[in-house]
């Protein structure tokens, strides 16, 4: 990390600054991302352009089906998100696969979203992906920012909120690279550990600032 203050960003020759929006899971970031849209700015949501892409009809859903069969879609033609999961995820070659059919199409999209928003003369965008630093993704920002908190906040978290053990939530924290070293990489990072009023004046700080 850069600084661990978020900074004024200098006056350069750009369009629009084009910021990565991240965390961890139970973080809150998703919770950042609508504080973000109440106050005005655009905020892409990589998970919905993954659900775009594979729509019925479209390239990516006839693929998915040729690759994984026909059981790989509903009656009505729709992605079965359980079924897929049930496949990929206890195989990391077949994960790899849908991988590379969904990701390249979800990246291509968000690029035609970001020139769209450019072109209407937005001075600042952010996407929210939540695997941008497992992915390699940080290059294709002008900057990161993280939404980070305490592991044992994480996990707190996920015990209340979703129900799960200690070793389930432990499991699912693991899965993904340590918000610790996320906090390291970002160029700014909003701390989650207090209350919602706590976060939206950390979210307008930061606002002000860019």
């Amino acid at each position: 990390m850069r600084s661990t203050e978020v900074q004024r960003f200098p006056e350069v020759n750009r369009t629009m600054l084009w910021i990565g929006l991240t965390g961890g899971i139970a973080t809150g970031k998703s919770t950042v991302a609508q504080l973000i849209r109440a106050r005005g700015h655009d905020v892409i949501d990589a998970d919905q352009l993954a659900r775009e892409v594979v729509q019925i009809g479209t390239e990516a859903n006839l693929e998915i089906a040729r690759v994984f069969g026909p059981g790989a879609l509903s009656a009505s033609g729709e992605l079965d998100r359980k079924r897929i999961g049930e496949i990929v995820f206890s195989d990391r070659t077949k994960l790899a696969l849908l991988e590379g059919i969904i990701h390249p199409r979800v990246r291509a999209l968000s690029l035609e979203k970001k020139r769209e928003l450019a072109a209407r003369g937005r001075k600042v965008a952010f996407y929210d992906v939540p695997l941008l630093y497992e992915k390699n993704m940080a290059e294709l920002f002008d900057r990161v920012l993280v939404i980070g908190c305490s592991e044992a906040t994480q996990l707190a978290r996920l015990i209340s909120r979703d129900g799960f053990t200690t070793d389930e939530a432990r499991k699912r924290i693991a899965a993904q690279l340590p918000i610790a070293k996320k906090i390291d990489l970002a160029d700014d990072v909003i701390s989650n550990e207090g209350s919602l009023d706590d976060l939206a004046k950390e979210v307008d700080a930061y606002l002000a600032r860019i």
